[in-house]
């Protein structure tokens, strides 16, 4: 069974996730209405998912006409704003800002980490909480919405010496990795006017201009232009995209997302299913070997050796699933 569509390699049209960090009256959330305005024909297919106490509703009278506002409450768990970012898109909008993605780390990631110290451990479960970040990165980046992240940033200290601290500066508050994840990401000064390029493509170092000017529509009108210049076709794209969410929840969930899509849509995406099924399958064999672990933690002292080799041998013994298979099995 094959894992990869491989085919030549052609400029198409894709789904843009921006990064605006900047401290608080820096700009960020109006910079990101403005662009957000020009990527669409009408207000009302802007999406804005706030985490900020109902604060995006401030912003009502901005533009033209309404926005749609959704408003994410505590906890802020990645797999909730992973949940949030799927009913978005199942609402129709075509542009959606977050704001802010900061909780996501600081709040929902560090309260799974330390979940253990309060109940007596004595280590944080870092490695729990990067793999729920990493579910939620997968959501957020394979998602059928261009989308505008916001995040916090304030300034950071350097407490190596205790009696001298040192300013290392602005720094955003995500996770580490996570602005240059983004297709582009500029971190915001002097409410807007001013902004520092963190991660621009060549195509779109224009657009964004010296860092010195105000971003808006035009922004927006000239970054969509870049996205669709290329081989593009938006139902196909909308679909796939939807179909490559629909397996990392697997095989039932792809089986089902699959069926609802037209016949002729279908056929178009022919060449697809067999990589699809492959990554859905390889989502719920990881499901099963987390099972695994689970299972003999409690009834045994945990032998990883012993752990690894019973979950190679159940792999293993699992036949490899042809194309004609796949074709039979939804």
């Amino acid at each position: 069974m094959s894992i990869l569509n491989i085919r030549p390699a052609v400029r198409a049209g894709s789904k843009l996730v921006l990064g605006i960090a900047g401290q608080s009256g820096s700009g960020k959330t109006l910079t990101a209405l403005y662009i957000a305005r020009g990527m669409v024909d009408n207000a009302s297919e802007i999406g804005f998912l706030d985490t900020e106490n109902r604060r995006g509703s401030l912003y009502a009278d901005e533009l033209d006409a309404p926005f749609m506002i959704g408003d994410l409450f505590y906890p802020f768990s990645p797999d909730r704003y992973a949940t949030a970012i799927k009913e978005f898109q199942a609402s129709g909008v075509k542009v959606l800002i977050v704001d802010s993605i900061s909780h996501e780390w600081e709040s929902g990631c560090m309260e799974i980490a330390e979940a253990p110290l309060l109940r007596g451990k004595k280590m944080a479960d870092w490695k729990k909480a990067k793999s729920e970040h990493k579910k939620f990165m997968t959501v957020l980046l394979q998602s059928d919405m261009h989308i505008i992240c916001c995040i916090r940033a304030a300034e950071k200290m350097n407490f190596t010496n205790p009696s001298k601290p040192e300013s290392i500066g602005v720094q955003p508050l995500c996770e580490k990795n996570f602005l240059f994840e983004m297709t582009a990401s500029i971190m915001m000064y002097s409410e807007g006017q001013q902004q520092q390029h963190l991660k621009i493509p060549k195509d779109l170092k224009g657009v964004f201009g010296d860092g010195n000017l105000y971003l808006g529509e035009e922004t927006g009108k000239a970054i969509i232009d870049w996205v669709n210049s290329g081989e593009c076709d938006p139902e196909m794209d909308s679909y796939q995209n939807k179909m490559q969410l629909a397996s990392n929840d697997g095989c039932d969930a792809l089986k089902s997302a699959w069926l609802s899509m037209p016949k002729a849509m279908q056929d178009k995406m022919l060449k697809l299913k067999g990589p699809l099924w492959a990554s859905a399958q390889a989502v719920d064999e990881l499901e099963k070997e987390v099972l695994l672990i689970d299972d003999e933690l409690p009834s045994k002292p945990f032998n990883p050796a012993a752990t690894v080799e019973k979950t190679k041998k159940e792999v293993i013994e699992q036949p490899a699933i042809t194309d004609e298979q796949i074709q039979n099995k939804f």
